[in-house]
């Protein structure tokens, strides 16, 4: 006999068509970080990753801990930590160079994660927005992809809003990893002596 139990109400919802749609994947994306982002918010647990935390974490064990420094620093990406916070705690406990480099692993894979989380969530969302102005940058970050994003990296880092902006664009995975890249470097570069003189300074280091 045919099977008479109803389709789960999670299945129909799943295979509507409403987040198929010109805005439905940006919705997708902005519910899901933002769910994310309140869920961190009202448990507390996105005050919990401070700066005493993030360096105690990284002198106790360099090993487990740079692993969990990293999976923390791709979790901030998502929930809006600023990535100075990493930066500086990294300088603080492993100094200026070795700080810039595990920063700057971490980021590279931080920016990995959310590209690939988000481009599942949204895929091109932003390329179906029907506006002269969203089409005329888009146009120009695809016609010169690498060099859009080395750019956009030396200006704004992995500044969470633009890792979903780039994702959601319609780049080029390759493209998006070499213009990280290539243009990450320069900034972590002049952050690590920044707060390394200031650690310098205030006498912390």
């Amino acid at each position: 006999m045919p099977s008479t139990s109803a389709t789960p109400w999670w299945r129909k919802w799943w295979r509507g068509r409403w987040w198929r749609g010109k805005y439905g994947r940006l919705a997708l994306v902005v519910a899901v970080l933002g769910g994310l982002l309140l869920t961190f918010q009202l448990t507390g647990l996105r005050e919990q990753f401070s700066l005493p935390f993030l360096r105690e974490l990284l002198q106790e064990n360099r090993v487990t801990g740079l692993l969990i420094f990293v999976a923390i620093f791709a979790l901030g990406n998502l929930i809006q930590l600023p990535g100075w916070l990493f930066l500086a705690a990294a300088v603080l406990a492993l100094g200026p160079l070795w700080g810039g480099v595990a920063t700057y692993l971490a980021a590279l894979l931080s920016c990995l994660i959310t590209f690939l989380v988000v481009r599942m969530l949204g895929g091109d969302a932003l390329q179906q927005i029907d506006r002269p102005l969203a089409r005329k940058i888009l146009a120009r970050l695809h016609r010169q992809p690498v060099r859009s994003v080395t750019l956009l990296r030396l200006l704004f880092q992995t500044v969470p809003a633009l890792n979903y902006t780039l994702a959601l664009s319609g780049v080029r995975l390759r493209h998006y990893m070499i213009g990280t890249v290539l243009g990450l470097p320069l900034p972590l570069i002049l952050y690590c002596l920044f707060f390394d003189r200031i650690a310098v300074f205030m006498g912390i280091s």
